[in-house]
């Protein structure tokens, strides 16, 4: 209203709340500051429907999450360890109208289910997370399995020097540091000197080579694995968009404001998170048998950014991780804090070998930031001191 903004929410859906709503909406609009960044709203745009909906997800019955649930619980009781976790499934709709006559209305789903399992006298733990919008696909049994071996094998860890080691993630702890990567590719914050991707002179780094060749981030609505939004930011139809090809940074986000300010087009923002190798992809195993000496990582937490200029982020490891010497894993260790950039982790030079991508979500989101990621091997991880957490 007149170049302000107000807003306003609900939970309650029926014609009175909605109605209060918009009313409080508009009061607070009138006794806000004018938004000098204001651009009218989009008219009519044409949205490409997405398939990320399951029915049988949405209306999933108590007593099938139940026996989702009494499966892991049993499974943790004949391997003799106590188990814990979370199972959450949903149905969304999302709709959106503007008074330029532009309307979309989508749905989704999602389910997830993570399991942590703890040896009795509390020395080791495993975890295990995955989801999907469909629950048919949501695999109960290796969850449970794959917390339990997590587990049994964390048994007496072993202490080592923080210090910088060679790597390999799992897709989990891939996805706990990069799951909102995508996001970050933005424009002004790059055209500013406050982002990765800001090179000197108030210039960015687009068309250079800043990740392993070899390396794939992109964004696609479709993706049968990862159905997105058919909407992206401010209403803009989404679309595939490669933000990283070839280890080539390609685009950067530009919203409404900032691309008529710079004189661009604005760019339909990523709605999922891809990364995949252009080459071959590697298995776990594979790149286990190729590691002389290093560390196995299976999951983060309690991950927190240092310096966006420099993606620099720390955090902890936790629930599983194991050093590796001449291609096999030998024996598990204590935990670490890590100081490490996403751009060097990612850097030409330092990513050894690719896997190919899972469906994985964020330890920290509890499942329900989703993405498509692949286990990573790097030449050098740093850790900077050592975790007493189990």
């Amino acid at each position: 209203m007149d170049k302000k903004r107000g807003s306003s929410s609900t939970n309650e859906v029926d014609d009175g709340s909605l109605r209060a709503a918009v009313v409080e909406a508009e009061s607070l609009a009138r006794i806000s500051p004018i938004d000098r960044e204001y651009l009218p709203t989009l008219g009519p745009q044409t949205y490409k429907p997405v398939a990320g909906y399951a029915e049988s997800t949405s209306n999933i019955s108590l007593q099938e999450r139940a026996r989702a649930i009494n499966d892991v619980i049993s499974n943790c009781e004949k391997a003799g360890v106590v188990g814990a976790g979370f199972h959450q499934a949903r149905g969304a709709t999302a709709a959106a109208a503007t008074k330029n006559g532009n309307f979309n209305y989508s749905r989704s789903s999602l389910v997830s289910l993570s399991t942590t399992a703890r040896t009795p006298d509390g020395g080791s733990s495993g975890y295990f997370l995955r989801n999907h919008f469909d629950v048919a696909k949501l695999d109960v049994k290796r969850v449970s399995r794959e917390a339990i071996r997590k587990a049994l094998e964390s048994r007496q860890p072993r202490t080592l020097e923080p210090g910088v080691y060679p790597a390999i993630l799992e897709p989990q702890a891939v996805a706990d540091l990069l799951s909102g990567f995508a996001f970050g590719f933005d424009a002004r914050s790059a055209d500013e000197g406050r982002s990765p991707f800001s090179a000197p002179g108030g210039k960015t780094k687009v068309g250079q080579k800043i990740f392993d060749e070899r390396i794939n981030i992109y964004s696609d609505p479709w993706n049968p694995e990862l159905p997105g939004s058919p909407s992206a930011q401010s209403g803009i139809p989404a679309q595939k968009i490669f933000l990283v090809r070839n280890g080539v940074l390609e685009n950067l986000i530009y919203s409404r404001f900032w691309a008529k300010k710079e004189g661009k087009e604005p760019t339909p923002g990523p709605v999922n998170n891809i990364m995949e190798s252009s080459q071959r992809p590697s298995s776990l195993e594979e790149m286990i048998k190729a590691t002389d000496r290093g560390i196995l990582l299976g999951r983060f937490w309690y991950i927190r950014g240092v310096d966006p200029r420099t993606a620099l982020q720390t955090g902890l490891t936790r629930d599983g991780i194991w050093y590796i010497e001449n291609g096999r894993v030998q024996y598990p260790v204590t935990n670490f804090r890590f100081n490490q950039s996403l751009l060097q982790l990612l850097a030409p030079g330092n990513v050894e070998m690719i896997g190919a991508p899972e469906r994985v979500g964020s330890a920290e989101g509890q499942g329900g930031s989703s993405a498509l990621l692949p286990a990573l091997k790097v030449k050098e991880f740093h850790f900077s001191s050592q975790s007493e957490a189990v």
